[in-house]
């Protein structure tokens, strides 16, 4: 089973990419941010306990996000592998993931972590926000503090899975089938 963590900061091009692998290699994508959505509009219990959090402004604890994830795999049982995006966001939730995948006798081949200079980040994100409707992707400031927040809260898990051999450094600058190409490169030597 080809279990991926596609990883990066805001910008980085993750969704453009995980696109190209879930296609590739026939995986699932999991998003947190979908599944969280999915779960809030369709009531389920995780999903009301999650919005209990975010409601306050709250993060919402790993145990919850790890169920969710529980949860969508499985209902995949028959699936080649899984594209984790957005997650795992902190060392914790890279431990917990591993645990899980584990008690599924699976887990994590290659962590993707694409790597691009800030300025650029900064670039492409005031540009997707002219036709992405995200007003995060608007704001130079709130563009700013997400970098940030990722290379404080995020980056770190790189480390994780570099101690693991699990680490593969993909550039992020180029056209999108240059990097497309990067990507199933370090897939194929696996």
């Amino acid at each position: 089973m080809l279990n991926i963590v596609l990883f990066g900061p805001p910008g980085a091009g993750k969704g453009t990419q995980s696109e190209k692998l879930i296609e590739q290699y026939q995986l699932k994508h999991l998003s947190t941010g979908d599944i969280f959505r999915a779960n809030i509009k369709g009531e389920t219990e995780l999903g009301l306990l999650a919005k209990s959090y975010m409601d306050k402004g709250d993060l919402v604890p790993d145990e919850v996000t790890i169920n969710m994830l529980k949860s969508e795999l499985e209902k995949a049982p028959d699936a080649k592998g899984f594209i984790f995006d957005g997650f795992p966001r902190t060392t914790p939730q890279a431990e917990a993931l591993d645990q899980l995948l584990e008690s599924r006798g699976t887990q994590i081949s290659i962590m993707l972590a694409l790597e691009v200079e800030e300025n650029e980040l900064k670039t492409r994100l005031l540009e997707r926000g002219k036709t992405s409707g995200r007003s995060d992707d608007t704001d130079p400031a709130i563009i700013q503090t997400r970098i940030d927040n990722y290379n404080r809260e995020t980056a770190p898990v790189k480390d994780f899975y570099a101690a693991q051999n699990k680490l593969q450094v993909i550039d992020g600058i180029g056209s999108i089938e240059e990097i497309t190409q990067r990507l199933f490169a370090a897939i194929d030597a696996l």
